[in-house]
């Protein structure tokens, strides 16, 4: 794996350090789960100010729920859970 070298100051280089301890885990461990988490959230932000955009245009909202309204249809398989 290659490696790459990022700077942080000092505040938090020790809060990093003080939650891989106590998670037992690496450094490593905590940006990598830290970056996902913010890559997730960033994804959700804009995924709620495109719909927010959708439901300010009527006819397209109204095909969005059209839509919805047949995929859950398709839920109707007949299978159990």
């Amino acid at each position: 794996m290659s490696s790459r070298t990022v700077r942080i100051d000092e505040t938090t280089y020790m809060l990093l350090k003080k939650l891989a301890e106590s998670a037992e885990v690496t450094m490593l461990d905590v940006l990598a789960e830290a970056i996902e988490g913010h890559r997730r959230n960033v994804f959700l932000r804009q995924m709620n100010a495109d719909f927010a955009t959708l439901r300010k245009n009527p006819k397209a909202w109204r095909e969005e729920l059209e839509e919805r309204a047949l995929w859950d249809n398709a839920l109707c398989d007949g299978q159990e859970d």
